[in-house]
């Protein structure tokens, strides 16, 4: 039976560059099991991704903050933008910036996390976040500032018990830090072979090629 799989975005199912890797669209379409998207960036890129690549749009976004199950037409909120908010302005208000120009198209439909740039300082970022409970995790493309009980892992449970699925069904891919409580509640873990340390140490397999063409290692190794 094909397992459902989890499967991060940019670093997993794109090049170095951060553009999707043609030869994985008809891998995930042509899946015959769920499949979860699960990424930092905001809900609209997820889904944007879904539709182009013409599957169901059942997604993790924000890190865990948000996911959406197409099967059920449930819609999750996990995080708290507000008190991530409250973060970064305190953040501003010391004389840092997020980095993302005026329009900040970054955090425009972010509804559970903040994201900063990662040529802003990190250290009075993590010191404020800490001051509110929340924490900041660089995920490798930017500094998240979110709440610290919302992850990954705790989403794709959520997700897969709408779809009528156990987490340790599901195969995940990955590359980074923020895949990490995917690979711990998922039943077989693989990170590509540009993973992060923290995601190459919780993976069951690391793998011999790196980016969109790991994914379709990973795939190759399930079948």
């Amino acid at each position: 039976m094909t397992p459902p799989l989890a499967v991060d975005i940019d670093g997993t199912l794109t090049d170095e560059d951060r553009a999707v890797h043609p030869p994985v669209l008809p891998v995930l379409r042509e899946w015959d099991a769920p499949v979860v998207l699960a990424t930092g960036k905001a809900l609209p890129y997820p889904v944007a991704l879904c539709e182009f690549a013409g599957i169901e749009r059942t997604v993790v976004a924000e890190n865990g903050g948000v996911a959406f199950v197409h099967a059920t037409d449930d819609l999750l909120f996990l995080g708290d933008r507000e008190a991530a908010q409250r973060v970064v302005d305190e953040y501003v208000e010391t004389g840092h910036e997020l980095g993302w120009g005026s329009h900040d198209l970054i955090n425009r439909w972010r509804e559970t996390e903040v994201a900063v740039s990662r040529e802003a300082p990190l250290e009075p970022l993590q010191r404020i976040a800490a001051d509110h409970g929340l924490e900041v995790v660089d995920t490798g493309f930017a500094y998240h500032v979110k709440s610290p009980d919302v992850s990954k892992g705790r989403a794709l449970e959520a997700v897969a018990e709408r779809l009528g699925r156990d987490p340790g069904e599901f195969v995940a891919v990955g590359d980074s830090i923020n895949d990490v409580s995917t690979f711990e509640v998922a039943g077989r873990s693989f990170a590509v072979a540009n993973a992060d340390e923290p995601a190459r140490e919780a993976a069951e397999t690391v793998l011999d090629t790196a980016y969109g063409e790991g994914f379709l290692e990973a795939v190759e190794r399930v079948r």
